[in-house]
């Protein structure tokens, strides 16, 4: 044991003195290292970032909640021109699913419409996110309050004035002023602000809570009526803890079915998206994400490997003459091999540790430039970078090594001399 160690500091002393005596050549040889390492873990910390942080964002919804619309949330068999033919959703349904579905916790309704402008006294907010859904939408997304509530069953079937803004609106538009109960202008008409929804950070897929509001869907359908064209209706279930999801699923589409007379023979003219099909789908291009960095970076490391090997086949032609000292004094064929090989295992590691060392910057700096997005550098990322870099080290040693391993003594000392 004691001459392995002895054989490891050696081996590191060498890797050191390489690095000391042929500086510029020692580093251009590890720079295809450094940036193959430093390539791949970056890719995998900011795929692990990304992912953490779309994960966060749909913790606050139930993996089984189903959407339910005339249009696809992800991919489908259904040609374009013929999902264009299917009939929108319609408030009729909703409250259909609503009084039907015998395992559906909540069901909501929400509206897509066009953005618009609020506006507190002189204080204008132009193109604001706006959410107009019922009010089941804060059972189903769950929705932290800085100030205020949710409108309530009551304000939302009777489609009443109030609305429920994001921590940024509110700060445009009073400051540090009290928002609740002051009133704000909205399609030409007055609101009461009765909810300031607490500052979550950016959304997932767009506008988060902190710039959007939101207004009972009655008071649009009341105002624009149910046959609007601008207007886009989709159906939220979220299914209650142990519901049978497939069995669910059945049953809406059953209902739907029926409620729009379709024959056994024609397919269904509305699609259900489901939270855990789109995890799934972002899984999916997760690991796509990593696949294509592992490849771009293979490259470099590639490279790497060889600018070792050349560090590596230059180091046994210098130290011939002691290699040939060496085994004249007894040294044996497997100390000599180790000794390159720990060699280059070490000089692999040091273009790792610098990639690495890159990689941690990169994740600070990162982070401080973007509010709402952390970046990761997590230990299981580090490890795969040393463990890569002894890889890369280890192949790349392996043939100057056993070369080493395998002169004769008496050639050595005299190809040496």
């Amino acid at each position: 044991m004691l001459v392995y160690l002895r054989l490891l500091k050696e081996s590191f002393s060498f890797a050191l003195n390489a690095l000391r005596t042929n500086k510029l050549r020692t580093f251009l040889s590890l720079l295809g290292v450094t940036v193959g390492i430093f390539s791949i873990i970056a890719v995998l910390a900011a795929v692990d970032s990304l992912d953490q942080t779309i994960q966060g964002k749909l913790s606050n919804l139930d993996s089984n909640t189903m959407y339910l619309a005339n249009m696809p949330f992800g991919p489908t068999d259904v040609p374009r021109w013929q999902r264009e033919t299917f009939d929108e959703i319609t408030y009729n349904e909703y409250k259909t699913l609503d009084a039907s579905l015998s395992e559906a916790e909540h069901v909501a309704l929400q509206l897509f419409v066009k953005r618009e402008n609020i506006r507190y006294e002189s204080e204008l907010v132009s193109s604001v996110n706006t959410v107009v859904v019922s009010h089941e939408f804060a059972d189903i997304q769950v929705l932290e309050f800085e100030k205020g509530r949710f409108y309530n069953e009551s304000e939302s079937n009777s489609g009443r004035p109030v609305v429920v803004i994001g921590s940024e609106i509110a700060k445009s538009l009073f400051g540090e002023f009290e928002p609740i109960g002051k009133k704000v202008r909205l399609f030409g008409q007055k609101f009461t602000v009765i909810g300031v929804v607490k500052k979550e950070g950016s959304g997932l897929f767009g506008d988060s809570n902190d710039v959007s509001i939101f207004l009972p869907a009655n008071y649009v359908r009341n105002r624009y009526g149910d046959n609007n064209p601008n207007m886009k209706y989709i159906v939220i279930i979220k299914p209650e803890k142990d519901a049978d999801i497939a069995g669910l699923k059945a049953e809406v589409v059953q209902i739907m079915r029926t409620k729009r007379g379709l024959k056994p023979d024609e397919i269904d003219t509305f699609f259900i998206s489901v939270i855990s099909g789109l995890q799934d789908l972002i899984d999916t291009i997760i690991d796509s994400l990593n696949l294509i960095g592992w490849i771009i970076s293979g490259f470099s490391l590639l490279v790497g490997g060889f600018g070792i090997a050349n560090i590596m086949f230059v180091s046994v032609k210098e130290r011939t003459n002691l290699i040939g000292i060496q085994k004249s004094l007894g040294a044996k064929n497997k100390f000599i091999l180790f000794q390159f090989l720990f060699e280059a295992v070490i000089l692999a590691i040091v273009g790792g540790v610098v990639g690495l060392f890159l990689v941690w910057i990169g994740t600070i700096i990162g982070s401080n430039l973007t509010e709402d997005f952390t970046f990761v550098l997590s230990a299981q990322n580090m490890f795969l970078g040393f463990f890569i870099s002894s890889i890369i080290g280890l192949i790349s040693g392996v043939v100057p090594a056993m070369k080493a391993s395998r002169l004769d003594p008496v050639e050595a000392i005299r190809t040496g001399m």
